[in-house]
């Protein structure tokens, strides 16, 4: 692992960049001051709304963190498909007083004036989503001091990133919680996401890029397993959802354990892109016909998400969890961290200690 990255945070532990208000300054600099290294989400914010929160972070931090960005999106959505998922959404938004979103709210994120910023004021991290950036704006990224992560969840995705010029790939298995990072969004392969231990290992076998990686990972057991399979460094999401200074929602950090919440799926429901989360009502409801339509999807249910989490009703609300969310301790997040790393020492004297296997007799 090149030591750009590493050099940054002695414990190989990345809070995974979590958008809509999971990821606040509060929530990275606990993880940072801990030794991990603490991520915002620039998801769904505007360039400025980035930059004040970048602001809060370096006021409650001197250690370095990251910010995640997401990529412009294709047009290539089907506007009558939206249309009539529109219509079968009318009896949600009757039923919590709202109107549905627009669906042409915009589709790149604000996506070069939050790079501008962070070019004139580099952060020590940059990671991206949903795609590869150009190889100017990594070498630009680079020039400014900054160390860039790109996510991927194929080998063909891993190719691309190194040849785009990225320092490292955050290599995120299906077992992750919120959206698949894929580069591009076909539906043909929906349901054919790889394991995480067997993802690692074909991205290992076919870039020499540093790993990161990504999911479902909730104990520093499965951090120690991770390394072993060539991962420099763990990134967790649904492990510091749960922590006290996570954003979230409360009904979302209880629905982590919750027995009313048995399982998690992939679904389109609420925002038209493959995404992990807790099976509820509006999954189980909407997923089975919700058209591949990112950022329409979103935009349409946002206020429809909005209402049911400010009535108290989970059921309507986007739970975004990994597949270990089980697992889920309410910590504050330093703590945490430093569990994990207590438990990754533990699991990795245990392997040193282990009986070398022998000659069978």
């Amino acid at each position: 692992m090149s030591s750009a990255l590493t050099d940054l945070f002695p414990h190989p532990i990345v809070q995974a960049p979590m958008a809509g208000g999971v990821s606040v300054p509060q929530l990275a600099a606990a993880v940072s001051e801990a030794g991990g290294l603490g991520f915002l989400a620039a998801g769904y914010k505007t360039a400025d709304g980035m930059y004040q929160e970048i602001k809060q972070l370096r006021g409650l931090t001197g250690r370095p963190f990251g910010v995640n960005l997401f990529m412009p999106q294709p047009e290539y959505a089907d506007a009558a498909a939206v249309d009539v998922y529109a219509h079968q959404l009318a009896g949600e938004a009757a039923w919590y007083e709202t109107e549905l979103g627009d669906p042409d709210s915009g589709r790149d994120d604000g996506y070069d004036a939050k790079l501008a910023v962070l070019l004139d004021n580099p952060v020590p991290v940059v990671s991206f989503h949903f795609g590869v950036p150009k190889p100017d704006v990594l070498e630009s990224l680079r020039r400014a001091g900054t160390v860039t992560l790109v996510t991927v969840t194929t080998t063909d995705e891993a190719l691309a990133v190194q040849q785009a010029g990225a320092d490292a790939v955050i290599v995120q298995g299906v077992e992750a919680g919120g959206h698949q990072g894929t580069h591009r969004d076909n539906p043909e392969t929906d349901r054919s996401g790889i394991g995480l231990l067997s993802l690692l290992a074909q991205v290992r076998e076919t870039v020499s890029l540093p790993i990161v990686a990504a999911g479902g990972i909730m104990r520093g057991s499965q951090i120690a397993a991770a390394l072993a399979a060539g991962a420099s460094a763990a990134q967790l999401g649904t492990a510091f959802l749960a922590t006290q200074e996570s954003g979230a929602n409360a009904l979302h950090k209880q629905a982590l354990t919750n027995p009313l919440f048995v399982r998690t799926e992939l679904t389109r429901a609420f925002s038209g892109r493959p995404a992990r989360g807790l099976v509820n009502r509006f999954m189980r409801e909407h997923g089975p016909y919700a058209p591949a339509a990112y950022p329409e999807v979103h935009h349409l249910t946002s206020p429809l998400r909005k209402k049911a989490a400010a009535s108290g009703d989970a059921q309507g609300m986007a739970l975004w969890a990994g597949q270990g969310h089980r697992m889920a301790r309410e910590l504050p997040a330093g703590q945490l961290v430093e569990v994990l790393a207590a438990e990754l020492d533990a699991a990795a004297t245990a392997l040193s200690a282990a009986p070398k296997g022998g000659a069978v007799g």
